[in-house]
């Protein structure tokens, strides 16, 4: 037996605690409790025994709620008195209380059996009921209740034994059996103040007296008294009430609307200064104007998840939909007015934050955006017809340029890019690994670039006086030089370091850069990853990466790294560079014959007028994007980032160049999210992985968010009819019918994209 003493000289247990106690002990396989409480509240309420074992509790001093919520197989003995709310909403267990029971003792009791061995407070028994597949509650009490008692009852049976009574006017206080729909109540002794318009008093018949007889010596036994069971006995001293039935319950006098409306609701009548009628009577199912809600096709008005969380701004639901619904070439075209490197990063190098944030991902795994990228590496786009004459210069050949430019050229606009590399790509094609990006696919995309008219200048270090010759030939200039100035640390032994950024470089163009057998590299970013892999693959035997904070990479690259045998440690904190190693703020030495330092790298602005604002080593746009007149920024040059940031800015920066040479005002995109509760994924069916598609046949499990899907589910599903589907010139679109609609709200309910919404209804009811 588990025995507790909530008590401890003056400290008492809180009852969190002791219920926590509790639940431990049951889980350790007791199941007979000794408790001595303290006025703790709920003691021996939904429990159970795995092995469906019986559990008892006696219990001494409880608080309220003894025994609520009981559950079957669970048996509750307070000694001496409870407090109020004795198996409030019992659900199926046997509670003894040996002393008084307090107030609302079985209230809302559903099952199982209540026993008072004193008397019982204030509306005892009120609403209990009765769930007709299970036994119905029982509830007994030796002496008397008070007042309100057995209020509403709706179920179960009742017996008040009137014993100790007789100076009581009443054993079941005033008011009692008020609102009584359901149940039997016995009683012995007197009672009056019975609610006698909710309910009947009856004798006994035979098999009243069977139950009572029957059911005595367990009550008398359970609560300690079995020495009564012949005074209890006397069945004529007994008596029953029951609820009246609906046709003998009085009724009032109908009202006749009709005659009331015409005769009081009229001009110069009782009502006439509040409301007007018009005497129209309206059902209680209605359409048009008197339709509390009104369906409205909200199509593409929010954006998907993953197009939210892809900073480029993709909308791959859309994608999607035209595979689809067959429209392949137009799908794989699509991206490329958001990206000109679906293959190389979306495909690569991206750590597809769409996916991250894919709905999908809530029923088994997201759908494969990031793949279909793949589809559009060669993918052809026509030039623009018509040309603008207009010349804009971009400076810095990687994502961010890259992308403005191929945004510009596609305007109309005559570009050139001036990068000072041999190739163009920036980092993509100087620094991230061949086995992360394939060489082709990059040289494919750059060479579409080309394609589009767009004009490329290599080996073209841009100082100021080229940067002012730029700006006086060219009607605007974008800024995207990136970031490629290694940050290191001013430690000492620092000139030992060797820089992460132009170890990769020299690894990308083909060079093999001496490194030992030990390597050190310091930053555990998505660089420092590519660093490692570098490192391997020039030989190092053992590559430890160390960081000072949590590893920022993503997590397959830190995988590919431990699967080659690197080690990651963090936080560690360097004091030193020596030859040996690197020597830690705690004295302790990490060996190493190379140290390769990859903690970032901040942009080389040095080329730009010194009226143009740089601050902590980055510039800072306005929301146009602009530095200065005509001059705009994007990417690396404003903050350090992924690939898909650059060339989200790239796209913005465009857009913005365009609407000044257009002397039109740039207006920043804003996205809202689509509201996760407008979605409804029940519709689709869990798969598993071995059960996936191609990434081009992914659209039968993507799900749409935001964008109706085409799948005909409000159509079929509209109770009267009232949506169609509508064709204006190839593009469809489906409206509901005023004269049919009743806002009930299904299609709303039951679309899957999220696309219709039930708004309140507007229409002036005149």
């Amino acid at each position: 037996m588990f025995k507790i003493n909530t008590l401890d000289g003056n400290n008492r247990m809180s009852t969190q605690d002791l219920l926590q106690a509790i639940q431990e002990a049951l889980a350790q396989g007791e199941t007979e409790f000794y408790i001595e409480a303290s006025g703790q509240h709920d003691i021996g309420g939904p429990l159970w025994h795995p092995e469906g074992k019986t559990l008892k509790f006696v219990v001494t001093n409880p608080g309220q709620r003894v025994g609520s919520m009981c559950l079957p197989g669970t048996e509750i003995i307070v000694e001496g008195t409870a407090s109020a709310d004795v198996g409030w909403l019992n659900a199926g267990g046997k509670i003894v209380v040996k002393g008084d029971g307090g107030d609302t003792a079985a209230h809302c009791a559903a099952a199982g059996a209540i026993y008072v061995g004193g008397r019982a407070g204030t509306r005892s028994g009120s609403l209990m009921k009765h769930d007709p597949l299970y036994d119905p509650p029982e509830f007994w009490v030796l002496k008397n209740c008070g007042s309100f008692s057995f209020e509403f009852m709706g179920g179960g049976i009742a017996v008040v034994c009137g014993y100790d009574s007789e100076q009581f006017a009443s054993v079941l206080g005033d008011r009692s059996c008020v609102g009584m729909v359901g149940g039997v109540l016995y009683f012995r002794g007197r009672a009056s103040g019975i609610s006698r318009k909710d309910t009947k008093i009856l004798t006994l018949d035979a098999g009243d007296i069977a139950y009572l007889d029957r059911q005595m010596d367990d009550f008398l036994a359970s609560i300690g008294r079995p020495e009564l069971r012949n005074e209890l006995s006397r069945w004529e001293e007994w008596h029953k009430v029951v609820p009246l039935t609906y046709d003998e319950r009085p009724k009032k006098a109908n009202t006749n609307i009709f005659a009331f409306r015409h005769e009081s609701w009229i001009p110069g009548g009782i009502f006439s200064d509040v409301y007007a009628d018009d005497f129209q009577v309206i059902g209680l199912v209605t359409t048009d104007k008197y339709r509390r809600q009104v369906p409205v096709w909200e199509n593409a008005r929010y954006s998907a998840p993953c197009e939210f969380n892809c900073t480029a701004s993709i909308p791959s639901q859309l994608r999607f939909n035209l595979l689809r619904e067959g429209r392949i070439e137009e799908a794989y075209r699509l991206v490329l007015e958001y990206t000109p490197f679906p293959g190389s990063v979306c495909g690569a190098v991206c750590p597809n934050l769409c996916m991250d944030e894919c709905t999908r991902k809530n029923i088994d795994i997201s759908a494969q955006i990031g793949m279909l990228g793949r589809y559009s590496a060669a993918v052809e786009m026509p030039r623009p017809a018509n040309k603008t004459g207009k010349r804009i210069a971009v400076i810095g050949g990687g994502a961010a340029g890259l992308t403005a430019a191929w945004q510009l050229a596609r305007m109309g606009h005559g570009v050139t890019v001036f990068e000072a590399d041999a190739k163009m790509g920036g980092k993509m094609e100087q620094v991230i690994p061949r086995s992360r990006l394939p060489q082709a696919t990059l040289t494919a995309e750059i060479d579409r670039i080309a394609a589009m008219g767009v004009s490329f200048r290599t080996g073209y270090k841009i100082d100021q006086d080229k940067f002012r010759e730029i700006k006086e030939e060219y009607q605007a200039v974008v800024v995207a030089t990136g970031s490629h100035v290694p940050r290191v640390i001013n430690w000492p032994g620092q000139e030992r370091l060797v820089r992460g950024l132009e170890f990769l470089k020299a690894i990308n163009k083909g060079e093999r850069p001496t490194v030992g057998k030990q390597v050190i590299v310091i930053g555990c970013g998505n660089s420092g990853m590519d660093v490692a892999v570098g490192a391997y693959a020039l030989g190092a035997e053992q590559v430890t990466c160390i960081d000072v904070q949590k590893p920022a990479a993503f997590p397959n690259e830190i995988d590919h790294v431990k699967k080659l045998g690197g080690e990651i440690l963090w936080p560690v904190f360097a004091r030193e560079i020596t030859a040996a190693g690197v020597i830690t703020q705690e004295g302790t030495l990490i060996r190493g014959d190379t140290v390769i330092i990859a903690i970032g790298e901040s942009p080389d602005l040095s080329f730009l007028p010194a009226e143009i604002a740089v601050e902590r080593g980055c510039l800072k746009p306005g929301d146009d994007y602009q530095v200065a007149k005509g001059i705009f920024t994007a990417g690396d040059t404003i903050r350090p980032g992924r690939l898909v940031d650059a060339i989200g800015a790239g796209r913005q920066a465009a857009l913005a160049a365009n609407a000044y040479l257009n002397n039109e005002v740039y207006q920043v995109e804003q996205k809202t999210k689509i509201p996760s509760e407008r979605l409804s994924t029940a519709y689709f069916k869990k798969c598993h992985t071995c059960d996936l598609p191609d990434a081009n046949n992914d659209y039968t499990r993507c799900i749409s968010c935001g964008t109706c899907r085409d799948c005909h589910m409000c159509l079929q599903s509209c109770p009267e009819n009232a949506i169609s589907r509508v064709n204006n010139d190839g593009a469809w679109e489906y409206v509901s019918d005023a004269a049919k609609c009743i806002g009930c709200g299904i299609c709303a309910g039951i679309c899957p994209c999220g696309i219709w919404a039930m708004t309140p209804n507007q229409a002036p009811l005149s």
